[in-house]
């Protein structure tokens, strides 16, 4: 029987007992399927480009670069790490236990699932994944339906590659997404919205169930004044306009410090129209919104200032070109809601006291970006400020590093991923403590003559 025919209680039954029988646990079978999944995604990037056309109308240089790239590179680190990411490692004792050995063992959780959004539809389906299976783990992916092409293509590609007995994917809308978080997986992985999270966290604290939950939030931009300002637009422009603004980690608004505000707007419209011509909405680099649902909700946060630059849309394309807002109110909707397209409110600020009451005002962002030549200035933010993870003098480029760890903290997530960092969040860290036969100290006993003394000296 077709794994879309199974309903998800017997794949999800059939992949406890493929964990159970233990095919996962040697290193050497993860790094065959790790190697299996770099030959499919190879196979099938041709589709998979064209594929993310459709869906997003991404280029083939945007797809490559933030999708198939990115997973191929968590591949190629995942197979030189793997070996010594799943060692036991040896671990300190103290005096107190004097004649033991304590080590630390991973161990997979066992049956997985992972459920991922439509924006970076493969990479972000595919790079949990890596760091599943390297873990030892089963999965379940659940792909977005709102990027069907493509869901479709990534259930091809593990059809092809896995027996669902192992890796299996369900397509299907949010019913099909209940069921599945009605199942009994020993660990769950998320990304998406920050309420769709909520969703997830509850039905997994129904059963206990660990979470790592990859969401979102304002993320905010700093421009000091003695920033560089041609570099700053140039790569601000890169972070927030990539995918049409609907990344989770792009720059959501920007704060700009007053005397340069008005040479940066032009340094930023010069820079847009450099990467995507003076009709941007027409260009083969730039991207489309997902769905008129979202198209709608962007539109309608056009009102919520002055455009400077940009707003030009189009409902039949699900287009909007890249927007620059200014003038406005801070307790407007585009202010208080992720905005996740390309629309950038640009806020004047004069001292670092105004930055961080707007920013702590919002829940914790899932990235921070400071664009500026005083690393003080840069230091002062970072430790001040509450957010998942930052860059400075950039955006978004951490998130494609596979040697830092990739999470946020409070509503735009829990638990981190990437790397080393991905095997661990789908591992439980076992600890075990080896006592010697040899001698047994009589100190801890209650019938130990000057065991309160020695107790006392140890533990201090």
């Amino acid at each position: 029987m077709p794994v879309s025919a199974l309903p998800p209680s017997e794949i999800v039954r059939r992949q406890h007992a493929f964990f159970r029988d233990g095919a996962t646990r040697p290193v050497s079978f993860r790094v065959d399927r790790l190697r299996k999944l770099r030959e499919a995604i190879v196979r099938f990037e041709p589709r998979l480009l064209a594929a993310l056309r459709q869906d997003l109308n991404k280029s083939e240089r945007e797809a490559y670069a933030t999708e198939i790239g990115i997973a191929l590179t968590e591949l190629r680190v995942a197979l030189r790490g793997v070996r010594g990411w799943a060692k036991p490692k040896r671990a300190k004792t103290p005096m107190s236990h004097s004649g033991a050995s304590s080590r630390i063992v991973p161990e997979p959780y066992g049956t997985t699932l992972i459920v991922s959004p439509w924006n970076y539809p493969f990479m972000l389906t595919i790079a949990p994944l890596i760091s599943a299976i390297a873990a030892g783990n089963t999965a379940v992916l659940k792909p977005s339906e709102l990027t069907p092409n493509v869901s479709m293509l990534i259930a091809e590609l593990i059809r092809e590659t896995f027996s669902s007995d192992y890796v299996a994917v369900v397509e299907g809308d949010a019913q099909v997404s209940a069921e599945l978080l009605r199942q009994p997986f020993d660990h769950i992985f998320f990304t998406g919205s920050p309420a769709v999270g909520r969703i997830v966290m509850e039905a997994a604290a129904k059963q206990l169930i660990p979470v790592t939950l990859e969401l979102g939030g304002k993320s905010p931009c700093i421009v000091d004044k003695d920033a560089d300002l041609q570099l700053a637009a140039k790569r601000i422009a890169f972070g927030k306009f990539t995918n049409a603004g609907q990344t989770c980690v792009a720059p959501d608004y920007a704060f700009v410090h007053r005397e340069v505000k008005e040479a940066f707007v032009e340094k930023l419209a010069e820079v847009v129209t450099r990467f995507y011509g003076e009709r941007p909405m027409e260009s083969p680099e730039y991207g489309r919104i997902v769905n008129e649902r979202h198209y709608k909700r962007l539109t309608g946060y056009l009102d919520d200032g002055r455009i400077v630059f940009g707003g030009q849309t189009d409902g039949t394309s699900l287009k909007i070109a890249p927007t620059l807002l200014d003038q406005v109110p801070l307790d407007s909707p585009i202010m208080r809601e992720e905005i996740f397209g390309p629309l950038l409110p640009i806020v004047e600020y004069e001292d670092e006291a105004e930055i961080e009451a707007v920013v702590e005002a919002n829940p914790k962002p899932l990235a921070l970006y400071v664009f500026t030549r005083n690393k003080a200035f840069a230091g002062r933010i970072v430790e001040r400020i509450r957010f998942g993870d930052a860059c400075i003098n950039d955006t978004v480029m951490h998130f494609g590093s596979p040697y830092l760890p990739i999470g946020g903290v409070g509503s735009s997530g829990i638990g981190s991923y990437h790397g080393e960092y991905g095997f661990r969040a789908f591992s439980h860290y076992k600890s075990i403590l080896t006592m010697t036969n040899l001698f047994d100290p009589p100190f801890r006993y209650p019938d130990s003559k000057w065991g309160m003394k020695v107790i006392r000296k140890l533990l201090r």
